[in-house]
């Protein structure tokens, strides 16, 4: 896995149910390598920081290998990298084999994968239309946010390098598709309850299913 593109957004204005907000996911490509802190990136923009940023969504990566499918479906917008907001889009990232607790080398910086993006309105407005979230959801390749262990800066061609496996073996897409699911399959959820490195307020709606 090779960084392709270091993005960061300004704050932007946009209308929704009525009235104006300002949201952070206008991210667009830099020539800049990012710093990666312990609750957000260096420089980046963060609105809303009951849902996004802190120490468990300090770093959000989305997988170059699905722009393409992404395009077809939406080929009037502008396209460009940072299109889902992602602070660092990753070439051959694959959610099926990202264990949730995976330690990374990124760069100068030491990274823990903690959990999968869950779209919200604001990635409708950004595509321009609120179909997306259900196709999103459908698609199930979210990308996944990062645990800063260790800070410090992330340039384009940065190579991640695994440091140490999970042994708990739930992966990103693996707790993705339990989010979602109708009816939830047990032993996943058993998994994703034990997982270690999954953030707790997670784990609290899933202990109802067992």
């Amino acid at each position: 896995m090779k960084v392709i593109s270091t993005n960061i957004g300004s704050p932007t204005t946009i209308h929704w149910n009525g009235k104006d907000e300002q949201t952070g996911i206008f991210k667009y490509p830099t020539n800049e390598a990012l710093f990666l802190g312990k609750t957000d990136v260096l420089k980046d923009t963060v609105i809303d920081r009951k849902h996004h940023a802190g120490i468990n969504k300090a770093c959000y990566l989305f997988s170059a290998d699905q722009y393409p499918y992404w395009k077809k479906l939406y080929p009037q917008l502008d396209w460009d990298w940072g299109m889902f907001g992602e602070n660092l889009t990753i070439k051959d990232l694959n959610e099926a084999n990202l264990r949730i607790g995976d330690i990374y080398k990124i760069g100068g910086a030491l990274v823990q994968v903690s959990q999968p993006r869950e779209p919200c309105y604001k990635l409708g407005v950004r595509f321009g239309s609120q179909e997306i979230l259900r196709q999103f959801i459908d698609r199930g390749f979210p990308g996944t946010y990062l645990r800063i262990l260790e800070e410090g800066k992330v340039k384009t061609n940065d190579e991640l390098v695994l440091v140490e496996r999970s042994e708990n073996t739930l992966t990103v897409k693996q707790f993705y598709e339990l989010l979602f699911a109708r009816k939830k399959d047990l032993e996943i959820v058993k998994l994703a309850i034990d997982n270690p490195s999954l953030p707790e307020y997670k784990k609290v709606h899933l202990k109802k299913f067992l």
